[in-house]
């Protein structure tokens, strides 16, 4: 075998790994399996800290990423799949990207939920080719969910939440990432 040929197989190899890993075929579940992992990650977040129930019934929708892995060697990134929630209902399904340089070295998985506290708030994310969120996010740990004020929620119109299987993610920030409307 030439080095042409092996050069060939292992692009050809490495193309079909990252097809299979995309799953959003015509006919997947993809949509039912995001929904799935919504709901856990909904239920783990209001089991957890009870105040983020009161947040979400007070909120426009909430958009919940279940599951975002992180990774990094110098140049990072961030990856995930979630969805739209109006009145507990899934209304839209969103991908999650961020890529980052810098000091980094190691992975780790979170989840995070965006609190769109007005109208104005939702419809703007709705209505976005590709909506980053910025700096200026409003952050909340998820045991002060509840006690989230609606002056404050005037003022922060997002309230971003990380959140993981030992609470609150230190460090951890939603800025930069871009969210894109997809179809599973």
């Amino acid at each position: 075998m030439g080095m042409m040929d092996r050069r060939a197989l292992l692009a050809g190899f490495g193309a079909t790994l990252g097809v299979a890993a995309c799953a959003n075929g015509v006919g997947s579940n993809g949509g039912s399996m995001i929904d799935a992992r919504v709901d856990v990650a909904r239920d783990y977040l209001f089991q957890q800290f009870p105040g983020t129930r009161d947040l979400a019934a007070r909120s426009a929708g909430v958009l919940y990423m279940p599951l975002i892995t992180e990774a990094g060697l110098g140049i990072g990134g961030a990856y995930g799949r979630g969805a739209l929630r109006i009145n507990d209902a899934t209304v839209d399904y969103y991908s999650a990207a961020k890529a980052s340089v810098g000091f980094q070295i190691g992975a780790q998985q979170y989840a995070h939920a965006l609190f769109f506290m007005t109208p104005m708030a939702l419809a703007d994310f709705r209505s976005s080719a590709g909506w980053v969120a910025g700096a200026d996010l409003r952050y909340a740990t998820p045991d002060q969910g509840g006690s989230i004020g609606k002056d404050t929620t005037e003022i922060d119109p997002v309230v971003a939440l990380v959140y993981g299987q030992s609470g609150l993610i230190a460090g951890a920030t939603v800025a930069g990432t871009k969210y894109t409307r997809i179809i599973p």
